[in-house]
C-alpha cells in the first residue's frame, strides 16, 4: 500500500509557488491526476506553470478558462490542463469526452484539473489533491494530499 502524501507548505509569492510545483512533479509518475482547488487568484495556474517547468516544457502555460483544456506537450510527458470553472456538472464534462483523461491506466502524462468541485464525481480514481489558500499578505498555504 502506498504511503499517503501529506504536505503543507507556505509560499510568499508566485515564484515560490511555481518552484514548489516544479519540485513536486519530479515524483509524479505518468498517469497522475491532480486536482487544484482554491479561490480565484489563489495561484492554481501558477502551480501548473511549475509542473510544466519541472517536466522541462517550453509551452506558455495559461488558464484554459475559455477553452476548458490546454495541452502542453514539450516536456518529458504531456500535461492535460483543465479548468472546469465554466462547467456545472460531471455530465457536462462527460459530454465533452473528458473522462478518457482521468484513467491512470491509459493516461500518457498528467491530468491537472482546476475547479474539480464543479464536476464532482468525474474523477473516481485515486489522485493528488492540491488546495491553495491565499492569505491577507499574498502568502499561500498549499496543502497536498492523496485522495481516493
Amino acid at each position: 500500500m502506498e504511503k499517503p502524501i501529506k504536505l503543507k507548505v507556505t509560499t510568499i509569492n508566485e515564484s515560490e509557488t511555481i518552484a514548489l510545483a516544479e519540485k513536486l512533479v519530479k515524483v509524479f509518475p505518468k498517469g497522475t491526476i491532480i486536482t487544484l482547488t482554491g479561490d480565484l487568484g489563489a495561484g492554481k495556474t501558477h502551480f501548473v506553470k511549475g509542473l510544466a517547468l519541472g517536466l522541462g516544457a517550453k509551452d506558455l502555460v495559461t488558464s484554459p478558462t475559455f477553452t476548458i483544456m490546454n495541452i502542453y506537450e514539450s516536456g518529458r510527458m504531456p500535461i492535460y490542463h483543465f479548468d472546469m470553472y465554466r462547467l456545472s456538472s460531471r455530465e457536462e464534462a462527460e459530454e465533452l469526452g473528458f473522462q478518457e483523461y482521468f484513467d491512470p491506466s491509459t493516461l500518457d502524462g498528467l491530468s491537472v484539473v482546476e475547479w474539480p468541485e464543479n464536476v464532482e464525481g468525474l474523477i473516481t480514481v485515486p489522485h493528488i489533491e492540491v488546495k491553495i489558500v491565499k492569505g491577507e499578505k499574498g502568502e499561500r498555504q498549499i496543502f497536498v494530499g492523496r485522495e481516493g
